[in-house]
């Protein structure tokens, strides 16, 4: 199932700088995460740990760029799809499952100021669509960081080995089945030609290595269909995003939901559409395997 809609050409933007940063803050976030739970307790604060910590989870592993770590602006009150539930956990950097609460990123992607992202708003969707007395309970893995190219995810760098590392963490700590990959990223990508021409093999490759390491030969994979880029080769990334030749990949078109005043970052109506559209991309597969397997 794919959604497809118009390419569009962005103009180029003076970002380097940044990723360099973001280099940094991966390697930093490496060393935090990697390290074994309560290695770091001087430097990280350890929320109260959730009632449902122990509770068996349906899981989600959040990746990619900022756009999945949020950069929503987060009004007050927030809106009731943004809110803390009981039922929905976070796996802390120190390992912890605690109450989920926007920005979900916040110890996460530690370069930038998180905001709203579409996790959220996918969770409450979720359990709206459970059925009565399910007990569902759960669990988001957020592994995202800002300014990240996909080469920067691949087998072996610290931001994929942090992804693995957590996601199998969250398993262990109370138990649960990974339901889905949730992935964002793509805009870094649109800086140079090379990059987003090799975009497409280094995703697929990314997909086959996660599902090997997970040892889920068919994890479910929604991507993020780009909204905006860096550079001006958004639309090849875009194609490559629809073009990828996987079972069990889904592309989740963001193309046309509004942008906040840089032209780059989702606004906060935009996560909220967001993550109602990964819901329902999720709840629409899983309906149909559901059918698939009732057939047989």
């Amino acid at each position: 199932m794919q959604v497809s809609k118009y390419c569009l050409t962005m103009k180029p933007a003076a970002r380097r700088p940044l990723l360099l940063g973001a280099l940094a803050a991966a390697a930093l976030l490496s060393v935090l995460l990697l390290a074994p739970p309560g290695g770091f307790s001087s430097l990280l604060p350890f929320p109260d740990s959730s009632p449902y910590a122990g509770s068996p989870k349906l899981l989600f592993l959040l990746a990619g760029q900022s756009n999945m770590a949020g950069r929503g602006a987060a009004p007050s009150p927030l809106s009731p799809p943004f809110r803390p539930h009981p039922r929905v956990l976070r796996l802390a950097a120190s390992r912890r499952w605690v109450t989920a609460a926007p920005p979900l990123h916040a110890d996460i992607d530690t370069h930038k100021a998180c905001g709203l992202g579409p996790a959220m708003p996918f969770a409450h969707r979720l359990l709206d669509a459970a059925s009565a007395g399910s007990g569902l309970v759960l669990g988001l893995v957020p592994c995202a960081v800002g300014g990240t190219r996909i080469w920067m995810w691949a087998r072996g760098q610290p931001l994929y080995e942090t992804a693995v590392a957590r996601t199998r963490a969250a398993v262990e700590a109370g138990g649960g089945t990974l339901g889905a990959v949730l992935w964002f990223q793509g805009e870094s990508d649109t800086i140079e030609l090379d990059d987003a021409t090799a975009y497409g093999g280094k995703m697929e490759r990314l997909i086959a290595d996660l599902r090997a390491d997970f040892g889920i030969p068919n994890l479910l994979v929604i991507q993020v269909g780009l909204a905006s880029g860096e550079g001006n080769y958004t639309d090849i990334v875009r194609e490559a995003q629809k073009n990828i030749n996987l079972p069990n990949v889904i592309l989740v078109d963001a193309m046309g939901l509004p942008l906040r005043d840089d032209q780059l970052h989702l606004s906060t109506e935009a996560q909220l559409l967001l993550g109602d559209m990964l819901a329902q991309a999720y709840l629409k597969f899983n309906s149909s395997t559901d059918s698939r397997q009732r057939r047989r």
